[in-house]
């Protein structure tokens, strides 16, 4: 690799997760609100990404990729591209001074692409997501890839013949969403939440994890797995909704959150906005329904490191970590190194991913980055122990280091 750890993060970045992942060699900052992702937080975003692939292709999701060049003409038509409607706009011109946005979300986008697919009811339903850079004027930036100005964010859009079938659908990748949650290991602390749709529509559905540094505050029942964001509790229709629940506000928990993906029921507004119809099976000429479902990727990253971190760094699960095993010799004498090196092919071979730390550097040292990395199995090769056919073995999130043979070391991984 040829990043290397760092001793401490820059002094203009001020939130955990990314002097953290700064610090291990996953992010380089550009400016505020904007980072690279080096070699190790790729591989961290990838299986993110898997993951939600994997649950939207299970939805009958079909990828694809839209273009972040945006035409004003489809915005305009559904009053977004005003910057009195949509203030996170950044907009620039092409050399004949035809005005440009550079996409924040894609509904308008997805609609205009689809329209000459879309005649017919049996060319519904159409269920399309893709992961794209998103860009957003944000005025505050200092949540680290928590909130950024560009960010990588998986959206996903269904179009439907009806309101009902809209629903049952939108019901789905709640579920899914919920599974995807449970999968990267925060889905106890991630509810669904009651928000206002914002440039969106009136009312949304977040999804909010518990985070002590979040930027939102949501109210909370964790008995019925009620949550209401905090704008909208004195919200006339939550009320309602709470009273049909039969919950009292008094019953509801404060706490602070981090919003990490959303969905919008969108009904026929952006079809008849943009005038795109179908002909039903009447052959009646009727407007689509329209459900859009957002993770912001790289938010999720941030939100996963910023919560799990403890005093010495990063802590990654099995299923998002960049390597699985970080692999130390002590020495380099001839047996260390060869014993080394058959360990390593050894697990490449297995289909487990690994980082050997084999730099002429203190055990102390290694020991520390393979801690600040968080990688979640730590392997020590070392001549005291091989002269007993032993290998020292320590997870991440436990104090205490054992004793196995290779043969036992693979039944753990396994």
């Amino acid at each position: 690799m040829f990043t290397k750890t760092l001793r401490q993060a820059p002094a203009d970045e001020v939130a955990k997760n990314a002097q953290l992942l700064i610090r291990a060699g996953f992010i380089h900052k550009e400016m505020a609100g904007v980072y690279a992702y080096l070699p190790l937080g790729l591989r961290v975003l990838e299986k993110i990404k898997q993951i939600i692939r994997e649950e939207m292709n299970a939805l009958g999701g079909e990828e694809l990729i839209m273009t972040n060049l945006q035409p004003k003409a489809a915005w305009e038509k559904t009053t977004r591209w005003d910057d009195e409607v949509v203030d996170i706009w950044f907009k620039t011109k092409l050399k004949d001074e035809t005005e440009l946005g550079l996409a924040w979300s894609h509904e308008e986008a997805i609609v205009q692409m689809l329209r000459p697919y879309v005649q017919s009811y049996k060319d519904l339903p159409i269920r399309v997501y893709q992961f794209q850079t998103k860009l957003r004027n944000e005025l505050r930036a200092k949540s680290g890839i928590m909130r950024g100005r560009e960010f990588v964010m998986k959206d996903m859009y269904s179009l439907h013949v009806s309101k009902h079938d809209l629903d049952a659908f939108y019901n789905q990748a709640v579920e899914a969403y919920q599974r995807i949650y449970d999968r990267l290991g925060i889905g106890e602390d991630t509810f669904v939440t009651f928000a206002s749709g914002g440039a969106f529509t009136k009312f949304s559905h977040e999804f909010q994890t518990i985070c002590p540094t979040g930027e939102d505050e949501i109210y909370l029942h964790r008995g019925k797995n009620i949550a209401v964001n905090s704008e909208m509790i004195d919200d006339q229709g939550i009320i309602d909704e709470l009273h049909r629940l039969q919950i009292e506000k008094s019953e509801l928990e404060k706490v602070r959150t981090a919003e990490v993906g959303n969905v919008f029921n969108f009904g026929v507004d952006k079809a008849e906005q943009m005038d795109v119809e179908f002909a039903d099976a009447s052959g009646q000429q009727k407007p689509f329904y329209l459900g859009s479902y957002g993770i912001g990727v790289t938010r999720v990253m941030g939100v996963i490191a910023e919560k799990f971190a403890d005093e010495r760094g990063l802590v990654w699960s099995d299923a998002i970590a960049p390597a699985r095993v970080y692999l130390i010799n002590i020495g380099n004498d001839d047996d260390v190194v060869k014993n080394t090196t058959k360990l390593y092919e050894e697990l490449k071979k297995a289909g487990i991913e690994v980082i050997w730390d084999d730099r002429d550097a203190r055990p102390g040292e290694k020991f520390a980055d393979a801690e600040l990395m968080g990688i979640p199995h730590r392997v020590v090769v070392s001549p005291k122990l091989l002269a007993q056919n032993l290998l020292e073995y320590q997870p991440r999130t436990l104090d205490i280091a054992e004793n196995l043979t290779t043969e036992t070391l693979f039944d753990k991984l396994k």
